[in-house]
């Protein structure tokens, strides 16, 4: 392991800079340039090989947040990520700078040794490449729009809509309805959502479904959400799905308002599963059964991939998933 003199001679720092930032003295006060040249020696000559200190690698990191301002109102899901995240990384010890664009973080990439992005909105391959150019050590959370330049950290929603399609049949739906928005847009091409891509496919192949309506499009907001129950309820008249999975509570709101309009009575006339397990889930009526995302661990494993990618940035990229775990309240029970 090369040691804090050697680091100092290669980095033209002194040995006493060297070894309070490598042991992360709280009184240091540097440029962020010298803060990355002694982070980028001591990587090189392989300080940090020692796998026991890994986690104590405090790098100045930036969060880049890529959220439309319309969907963040709409949705608590990301401005609620956006807060855990920054808990977590302040827990850890580490320095943040949040940008809201990429030009900007392009513009201070020196400043940093890595960053964690959140948030797909008008995401490009030019400019995801162009920020790996400039700062290539980074994980993205909830999404995984470039898995051949950055890390990523995501929660397993494959798991969960198989979950919660067996959690169905088990308690006796055998007709089950999906609702869903739109999948990420990138390079202004529209991707299928994960949702509502493992929801026809699992139960065009399980045996215990018999239908399986699906009503899709337009974004995860509330207002689209009533429309999308609307829908369901005109198309379906008296004879409503058992069941519903809706890919979100923000969605299910609207659905549940929609229903609720129509004299459809949740869960007597049909049940509903929701995703995300945000703070509305508990306050609508009938309190939402949905599936949690534990944001805190989602940050927590990002943090880890970003230290290990700061230390080994020449290793394969790495794809993690977090698993969900179903909150059960009224609009669906298993007993």
């Amino acid at each position: 392991m090369a040691t804090i003199k050697e680091i100092a001679a290669k980095s033209g720092f002194s040995s006493a800079t060297v070894s309070r930032l490598l042991n992360n003295d709280p009184n240091l006060s540097i440029a962020p340039a010298t803060r990355k040249r002694i982070m980028t020696v001591a990587n090189e000559l392989g300080y940090w090989n020692d796998h026991r200190k890994q986690d104590s690698i405090r790098p100045m990191i930036a969060l880049l947040y890529r959220v439309d301002s319309k969907e963040q109102l709409q949705d608590e899901y990301f401005s609620s990520l956006k807060d855990e995240l920054l808990k977590v990384i302040s827990a850890a010890g580490l320095q943040v700078q949040v940008f809201e664009h990429i030009t900007d973080l392009v513009a201070k990439a020196d400043e940093f040794q890595g960053f964690i992005g959140v948030g797909p909105h008008r995401l490009t391959r030019q400019k995801l490449m162009t920020l790996h150019d400039a700062l290539p050590n980074g994980v993205f959370v909830d999404i995984n729009p470039a898995p051949e330049l950055f890390d990523s950290v995501r929660p397993n929603l494959t798991l969960a809509i198989r979950d919660a399609i067996q959690r169905l049949i088990t308690a006796g739906a055998h007709r089950i309805g999906f609702i869903g928005g739109v999948g990420l847009n990138f390079d202004r091409v529209q991707q299928p959502d994960i949702r509502e891509t493992v929801f026809r496919e699992f139960t065009s192949i399980n045996p215990g479904v018999v239908e399986a309506p699906m009503f899709v499009g337009g974004p995860f907001n509330i207002e689209n959400g009533y429309a999308l129950g609307k829908q369901a309820v005109e198309e379906c008249g008296d004879q409503l799905p058992d069941a519903f999975i809706v890919a979100s509570d923000t969605l299910s709101v609207g659905v549940l308002q929609a229903f609720n309009e129509a004299g459809v009575i949740v869960p007597r006339d049909t049940a509903v599963i929701s995703v995300n397990n945000s703070e509305v889930a508990r306050y609508v009526s009938p309190p939402l059964s949905s599936y949690n995302i534990n944001q805190e661990t989602l940050g927590r494993m990002a943090i880890k991939l970003l230290q290990d990618l700061i230390v080994h940035p020449s290793r394969p990229h790495v794809h993690l998933t977090v698993n969900t775990n179903l909150v059960i309240r009224k609009s669906f029970v298993t007993e």
